[in-house]
This record gives structure tokens, sequence and C-alpha cells, in this order.
């Protein structure tokens, strides 16, 4: 399958702390919970001027810049309070895609350009700065990829750029509008967003007709089980039946197996367990107004406009949806293997990427990031003189590495798709994490909780590499790689809404609290 970077990939969106660092153990603050002015920074020409004073390499792209900047009222295009905005993180993806398409990514200023990406806390820039400096990042791909910006590259750019703000119940109501054309040429966009724009029609439908009442649960509420009666649950068979959860309300006041089988499907598409009775956190979740649910369905249809439809013909490539904590092996259009994972906490660092899978690598070391070898390696050898061999870890020359094996960090399996912020898919010791619901918790790559079955369906194909001879090299004690004859795509996305292939919409908490700042690019709340 031919891959057209950076055109043709799927960019999303995940939130990763790399594989080549590590935080402690104190959870942060949630975003969700700061208060946080707006954030405005003023660009004016006389700031301009002083960019390319400093940054004479990219002074072509003046004219242009000043005259986005003049359309865009004179402020930031790439920061909100939280950082670099979803725009800008997947511009710089593409950027580092050029190779890929045969084309050097060498713009003028790399050293400036990467920190600003890849290690965020090193960016040395002024705020200022660092929008103009994203901004002629985004001049100079267009001159990579389209010999500048005229009016049809502008077209075909500007999805990268933050959109004009209307008020949401405009930007709304266009958005249900267009949901109303028939589209005979679905070719044109990645086809979640289309099932997310038919789902969208049906909630604006339930809105219009005045949404769902609030079920009332107070702080006394107990579990309900079968057989239990409560006005509680006539109203929560309201709720499911107007979703389509519960096919027919019949009005009672007893739960029954029906109601619970109807809950435990609204639980399995909202990224839930399936329990046999019904607790307080769902019915907070069954509260969430269908205004909140339709802003989520319009922020996921926006991600999908930065997807190339052309994604969907590759023949083989692997998806992970970081809000849903899985991961999904594509084969021929369908899914052929299936897997939890666990993925990295919220931190501050914003990566998007996708990747080649290249090699597999059976019993693989441990090798020890210098962060961690000065925070915690030597002081603990200083303390301990058997500190590297009661964490089998060895010295390599200079460096730590932790030798392969059921301790090794990584498992007994790693799966490699190179990518400027070393992430990774691999197995782990900690199985218990796949079991809860939320499993953000990884300090680095993402965790597969059946790496075995996953390095198995990638080599089926090969019958050098039977199950037996996988089990062999990932318990040899002995690192050893294998090269894919043929390198599968990875994609690394972020969708809080999802339309499956049953046509069932799914929601997914916002663990990076990513929605709202991507809604307040889009409209003036």
């Amino acid at each position: 399958m031919k891959i057209l970077y950076p055109l043709v990939t799927l960019m999303m969106l995940l939130t990763f702390v790399s594989c080549n660092s590590k935080s402690g153990d104190k959870e942060e603050k949630s975003t969700a919970e700061q208060v946080v002015p707006e954030l405005k920074i003023p660009i004016d020409s006389v700031d301009i001027s002083k960019f390319y004073q400093t940054y004479p390499k990219l002074i072509k792209f003046q004219g242009d810049v000043s005259a986005l900047y003049k359309k865009k009222n004179s402020t930031q295009l790439w920061q909100d309070n939280k950082g670099i905005v979803e725009f800008g993180s997947t511009l710089f993806n593409k950027y580092k895609g050029l190779e890929a398409e045969g084309l050097k990514a060498n713009f003028p200023y790399n050293e400036k350009i990467n920190p600003i990406f890849e290690r965020i806390s090193d960016n040395k820039l002024s705020q200022v700065d660092t929008d103009l400096m994203i901004t002629n990042l985004y001049f100079y791909y267009a001159e990579k990829v389209f010999n500048g910006v005229d009016e049809k590259t502008s077209t075909s750019l500007q999805w990268l750029l933050p959109r004009k703000k209307v008020n949401y119940q405009v930007f709304s109501d266009s958005i249900f509008e267009h949901a109303t054309i028939n589209d005979d040429n679905k070719s044109k966009m990645f086809s979640q967003y289309y099932k997310l724009r038919d789902v969208l029609k049906k909630y604006r439908e339930i809105e219009k007709k005045g949404g769902w009442k609030t079920i009332e649960a107070g702080e006394d509420f107990k579990n309900l089980k079968v057989g239990d009666s409560a006005a509680t649950i006539a109203q929560i068979r309201e709720r499911l039946s107007i979703t389509g959860e519960l096919k027919e309300n019949n009005k009672s006041a007893v739960c029954d197996s029906t109601l619970i089988a109807a809950m435990k499907n609204y639980e399995i598409h909202h990224g839930k367990t399936p329990k046999n009775i019904i607790l307080k956190e769902h019915i907070d979740e069954l509260n969430v107004p269908v205004a909140d649910r339709i802003k989520t369905i319009i922020v996921n249809m926006e991600r999908c406009r930065w997807i190339d439809p052309e994604l969907e013909k590759g023949k083989e490539y692997i998806e992970v949806n970081i809000p849903e904590f899985r991961l999904y092996l594509i084969r021929n259009h369908e899914i052929s293997f299936v897997s939890a994972v666990v993925v990295g906490k919220a931190m501050t660092k914003t990566v998007i990427f996708s990747g080649m899978m290249n090699n597999i690598v059976f019993s693989p070391y441990w090798n020890i990031p210098q962060s961690i070898i000065n925070k915690e390696i030597k002081p603990g050898m200083a303390k301990n003189k058997n500190y590297l061999a009661e964490k089998h870890l060895e010295w390599n020359n200079g460096a730590v590495r932790q030798a392969p094996g059921v301790n090794n960090s990584l498992g007994l399996v790693k799966f490699l798709f190179p990518n400027s912020n070393n992430i990774y898919l691999h197995d782990t010791p900690a199985k218990s994490l796949f079991e809860r619901e939320n499993r953000a918790f990884s300090h680095g790559c993402v965790r597969v909780a059946k790496p075995r079955e996953l390095a198995i369906e990638l080599l089926k194909n090969d019958p050098k590499w039977t199950p037996a001879r996988i089990d062999k090299a990932m318990h040899a004690g002995k690192e050893s790689w294998y090269t894919l004859k043929k390198k599968v795509p990875v994609y690394i996305g972020y969708f809080t809404a999802w339309v499956d292939r049953d046509g069932q919409l799914n929601f997914y908490n916002d663990v990076y609290h990513r929605d709202e700042s991507l809604l307040k690019l889009l409209t003036e709340e």
C-alpha cells in the first residue's frame, strides 16, 4: 500500500510524555478544574518586523505572514491558555512527514521549531515569536507541498488554520443545515465525518423536542438491580428510550432484565464496563445534556476534516483511539484484532503523529533515559550498592539498561514505528491496569494488553513465524529484532465521539480535556 505523507495520513491527537521521560507519581490538577483567562497575545507589524530581523532566512514569507495576522485581528493563531492548539500540532506532524513524500524537512530554523512541539519546556522563544515561528512553518509547508499559497492552496490548507469564530448557535445551526444535504459523493471527506453528521441530525431533532429530563438521584441514591422499585427507574426508562437503547418504554418503576440489558448497551457505548446494576455514575452520565452531546459530535466532526479519506483505502493499518483505550488492527477494511491499551496520563506535552511500524523486538532491553539515571538511579546507587542488581539493571557503555525478561518494564515484546517522540507499542508486566475503565496511567508509550496476539496477527502471513516461534523469542531472555517485510501504518487518534461499524454512536470521556479548547477555537463561548 502506498502511503502519502503528509496529506494522505490520519493525523490525530494524543497527549503523551515521551518514552524518554518520566514524571512523578503525584497527579496533576485536572485542567478542567482550572479557571484560566482566555489567552490574548497581540501581534502587530512591529512584532513581525522584529521577528524577521532575528530570523532573516524566513523573510520571504513576511508579506504573507503580515497579511494573515491582519486578517486574523492581529492576535495569536496557534496558542491558547493550555499551550499549542490542535491545529498547530497537526501542522507540525505533517511537516515532519515531508521526507516520506520525498521532500526534505529542512525548515531554516529547525532548532527553534522542534522544541515548541517535541520538548515544550525547552522552548526558549517568547509567546509572540512562538506563534510567528509556527506561522512561518505553515507557509514553508505550503511552499514545499503546493509551491506556495494561492487561492487553491488556501482551500486545501484552510483546516490547518483556526477558523473565524462565530457564535456557537450560528456555528451549530450551519453544521446542522449542512447535515441535511444529500451528499452523493462521500469520497470528499473521511467517512467518519458523514457518520457523525447523520447522528448530529438525530441529536438535533432530540434537542428540538426538548431533549431529556434530568434523572433525580440525590445523595441517598442506592444502586439499582433487578427487582428494585423506585421512581428513578421510570425516569431511566424514559431517558434510554429517547436515545434508542430501550426500544419500548413501558413506564414501569420496577427494574427488570430488559432495563438492565438496555443500560448495559448504554454503558458499552459510553466507554464503561457493563454491570448488572445501575450506579450513581451511570445516572450522572445519563444526565449529560443533549446540547453537550451535540458539542462533542461537532468537535469530532472538525477532527474528521483533518483526515484524508485515502486513509481508508489502506489494506492494513493499526489505529489507537486514546479516549477509548483500545487498539484496532484493520485488514481489508475489517477489524481483525482488538486489544485494550494503557495510555499516557494528561501531561504538559502534546504529541500528534503517525508512523510506519517496521520492527518487532522480542525480549527487549529497556534503555533507561538519562533523566531517570540522574534523578533516580544514581541516588539509588549512592544509598544501596546492590541497587542495579535488585532492579535488574546493568551498565552499558556509560548508560544504563534493564535486562530482558519478565521484570522488564517493556515486557516481552515491543513494536517500533519511528517517530520524533520515541513512542511505541509494548508489552508490560503491570497487567492489572487493563482491568480498569480509565486507563490513562502510563508515563510513556502505549501498553498493549495482548502483545503476543498482536505479534501473531502481524506475522500470520510469514510461515516462518509460528506462534511457537514467537513464544520462544518472547521468552528467550535475549533481545532479537525482526524487520517486517511490509511496513504497517500506525495512527494514534483522539476521538471522544465515534460511530462504529455497527452504526452505533459511542461517547468516550475527554481524558485530556481537549474538546473544550477545540470548541473555543471554533466558536465564541
